[in-house]
């Protein structure tokens, strides 16, 4: 008697109708990290780190949408080898992003991940709306692996002397090298050479 009783009062309580435009405080603010973690690294520097990742979040994101950007909008006589180009290495910063994002978690504090904000964070110049020519958008490209290999440089000898290994292993191993290469097959689309024929150096000959 008492076990169709318990079952009548669950039974009761299922519904299914979604509840739907639920709100809520927030579980854990943004620049916090949580406490007691079992990582043998102290809070402080967790705080430091996480808010260094999340500005390297920040334009890690920016760097990819330029990339989408560049991709969709690219004109001229490389449109199909750009066109390829810029998805793989777009693809290639989808996936930092999400290593940096999920470290950022790993450590203990909360990631970026609204346009809005990174919009407000990053340190990447924000292209026009337009399209552009392909020099400029490699030009921007460049500017902002620049930008983001000189703050991993910095990051990572921080994480080092911090004795946080695993975000220094990310950071060298993954994001470094990452954009690193991607910076090399870019520079060299800026080189200018002939297209079709290469031209003999006119030979001068100096006064007697």
């Amino acid at each position: 008697m008492v076990r169709k009783q318990i079952v009548s009062n669950t039974t009761e309580n299922i519904s299914a109708q979604p509840r739907l435009h639920q709100r809520a405080r927030e579980i854990q603010s943004y620049g916090t990290v949580s406490h007691m973690l079992p990582l043998e690294l102290e809070e402080p520097v967790r705080l430091e780190m996480t808010e260094q990742l999340n500005q390297l979040l920040a334009d890690t994101m920016t760097l990819r949408d330029l990339y989408k950007k560049s991709h969709w909008q690219v004109a001229g006589p490389t449109f199909y080898q750009l066109h390829l180009l810029y998805d793989k290495h777009h693809d290639e910063q989808v996936e930092l992003v999400d290593s940096i994002a999920e470290r950022i978690q790993l450590l203990g504090g909360v990631s970026l991940a609204m346009a809005a904000d990174v919009a407000e964070t990053t340190e990447i110049e924000r292209p026009p709306r337009g399209r552009e020519e392909v020099p400029v958008q490699l030009s921007r490209l460049l500017d902002a692996h620049q930008i983001i290999i000189r703050q991993v440089r910095t990051l990572a000898r921080r994480a080092s002397e911090l004795g946080d290994d695993g975000t220094n292993d990310l950071i060298v191993s993954e994001v470094l090298r990452t954009n690193e290469l991607q910076a090399w097959f870019l520079s060299e689309h800026l080189v200018n050479v002939p297209l079709v024929e290469a031209k003999e150096p006119s030979i001068t000959t100096g006064a007697a």
